[in-house]
């Protein structure tokens, strides 16, 4: 994907929905000084573009009872199948998140799971009996210590 450029309205509208992707239209225009048309423009515009990939609600996941997470490095045995074996992760509805990696694996994988006895479970009767899969690394996660999006000031000159 080429690098988009952006100028300093598109940032601080992005600033704006990065922080609360609810706050209204209207109010974003009044911050950035242009009228509700062009807001909704620029956004539509960063929508088109893939800056904006939508918005969606945030859960807690150890408030409804998913106390372990883990990432799971996974070596696939034949490279020529891999998106195969993504297809078949997919469908595993405790992965999260699923990463192509350099190193000695080739995918990493995040996901939530009740205890550690439903994460050996997922593990021995779901990862591993999916065609493809080789070997496997867990890593439990004792504490997420922060979570972000991309710091749009980043971008800035």
């Amino acid at each position: 994907m080429a690098k988009t450029t952006l100028d300093a309205t598109d940032r601080k509208i992005l600033r704006f929905l990065i922080k609360n992707a609810r706050m209204p239209y209207l109010e974003i225009a009044r911050e950035c000084g242009i009228s509700g048309a062009a807001i909704h423009q620029r956004i539509k515009k960063l929508e088109d573009m893939g800056v904006i990939k939508g918005s969606r609600l945030v859960v807690a996941p150890k408030s409804l009872g998913f106390d372990v997470c883990a990432f799971i490095s996974i070596r696939v045995s034949d490279i020529t199948r891999q998106q195969d074996t993504v297809e078949q992760l997919r469908k595993i509805h405790e992965i999260v998140e699923c990463h192509y990696i350099t190193g000695s694996y080739n995918l990493m994988v995040k996901l939530y799971c009740v205890d550690n006895e439903h994460l050996m479970r997922t593990i021995f009767d779901h990862i591993l009996q999916v065609q493809g899969v080789s070997s496997t690394q867990t890593y439990i996660s004792l504490n997420e210590s922060f979570q972000r999006e991309i710091h749009v000031d980043c971008l800035d000159d």
